[in-house]
């Protein structure tokens, strides 16, 4: 049987079966060339005739001690990744260029090292007189924090032999450059290659490693998405360059729940932590005027809420516009196909403008009758009462759906003062909350009960 070769590109990681001089996905030229397989035939030929040493096996019900963790002086940083730090650890931090990063690190490196970690900051962006510049206006040059500006990845690994910190920053894996692999910086293989030294190292010496890597908005490869496979923690820094509040998200993490987040706000003197982030993500709730919901929301772990905003009006237009920031807008159109079928409201003709305030995104089906309450809202120029908040998934058949941690999302909107709360029926009952509340089994009856048979 004919031995098959594989061939790579070295920019964008596409795969061939021959060579093949032009990339097709690319376009770059000279970039194609055979991947060599770690193992080539049985063991006893691939590996040599030297036998390795046996590895330790284990039952499931042994029992390990929880791992350290090092608490930063930020109390989001510590709810993202779990709790703290983790010794041997490796973070990926990703987000757009110029969305606060490098801000965020330097001051979670300062704070680290106040803790006590021996901390080693390394730029490969940035020169050093920079960095510290960015130190002197965030308060914090006087943190014991060793900076390095280099982008060689063997030197900084020697660096790192020596030195022997608890934790290492690198800022960003785009930059660096391994002297081993045949491409350009910044390329599919280099990342690759940086970024699987860099956590070996770490996991070898007991070092935990954060590293930074942009994203593009066209979702280019060359990203983080890359190496995620490799690290134990993926954090996502959201937000709007023009807004100053910051959203740091957690989509994998083996030491901590996913899904949790970190509300930041940008101010001159960097980052700070926003402890309150329901009170954030709502307006001015005294006199709201029509399309404005308030929505109950889960976050990770923690509740949120967060005002949904909502405008509709005659299209001048032969095709009516349908405009959605910090929601999917997919689900808009399902939401709005339901109100057109099932309970006869038409929006037939007219722009539809949906907004999440505050720059959040929600991503949970649990917004669908907030929405749905913020269109009806806006089309028939009726405002909600200002202490009621809004929960429920709505079905393709105008059935209201129960949704999770119901009793945690009532809390939050008591704990702020809200009294009423309008939520789909059949869900787990509740024993305590002062909060009046209305249920609801489908949206026709939701329809009819708050915005009357219009």
């Amino acid at each position: 049987m004919a031995k098959t070769k594989n061939f790579v590109c070295k920019t964008c990681a596409s795969t061939y079966t021959k060579w093949s001089g032009k990339c097709d996905s690319c376009g770059e030229w000279n970039t194609i060339s055979e991947e060599i397989p770690f193992s080539s035939g049985p063991p006893s030929k691939s590996l040599g005739a030297k036998r390795g040493s046996p590895i330790a096996l284990f039952d499931l019900a042994t029992e390990e001690d929880p791992p350290k963790r090092t608490r930063s002086g930020s109390g989001e940083l510590n709810r993202v990744l779990g709790g703290g730090l983790v010794p041997s650890s490796a973070v990926l931090v990703g987000g757009d260029p110029g969305i606060g990063k490098s801000t965020l690190l330097l001051q979670a490196a300062a704070s680290f090292a106040r803790a006590g970690l021996k901390t080693i900051y390394v730029s490969g962006e940035e020169a050093s007189a920079q960095v510290r510049m960015r130190a002197r206006r965030l308060g914090i040059q006087e943190a014991p924090v060793k900076l390095a500006a280099e982008t060689n990845l063997r030197d900084i690994l020697t660096t790192l032999e020596i030195e022997k910190p608890d934790l290492a920053i690198i800022d960003s894996i785009q930059t660096m450059w391994s002297d081993n692999v045949d491409s350009a910086p910044g390329s599919v293989s280099q990342v690759r290659a940086a970024c699987h030294e860099l956590t070996t190292f770490a996991k070898r010496k007991g070092m935990a490693v954060i590293l930074v890597g942009h994203v593009t908005k066209d979702g280019q490869i060359a990203g983080p998405r890359v190496v995620e496979h490799m690290v134990d923690t993926v954090l996502y820094f959201e937000g709007e360059r023009g807004h100053q509040f910051r959203i740091l998200r957690a989509v994998k993490n083996r030491y901590g729940p996913t899904d949790e987040i970190g509300v930041f706000e940008m101010t001159g003197k960097g980052l700070a932590e926003v402890k309150n982030p329901s009170a954030l993500f709502m307006g001015d709730r005294e006199n709201p005027a029509p399309g404005s919901v308030v929505f109950s929301g889960i976050e990770g772990t923690r509740p949120m809420l967060v005002e949904l905003q909502a405008l509709v009006a005659p299209s001048p237009h032969s095709q009516a516009r349908r405009t959605v920031v910090g929601w999917d807008g997919s689900r808009l159109a399902m939401i709005l196909a339901v109100l057109e079928s099932r309970c006869g409201v038409p929006f037939t003709g007219l722009d539809v403008y949906l907004n999440v305030a505050g720059g959040l995104r929600v991503s949970e089906p649990a917004a669908d009758l907030a929405v749905a309450a913020a269109l009806l809202s806006a089309r028939e120029d009726h405002s909600l009462p200002s202490d009621t908040v809004v929960f429920g998934e709505i079905s393709l058949s105008g059935a209201l759906r129960p949704v999770g941690q119901t009793e945690n999302r009532l809390k939050e909107a008591e704990k702020l003062g809200f009294s009423s709360a309008i939520m789909p029926s059949g869900g787990k009952k509740l024993d305590q909350t002062g909060m009046k509340i209305s249920t609801v089994s489908d949206l026709t009856t939701f329809v009819k009960d708050v915005f009357g048979d219009s």
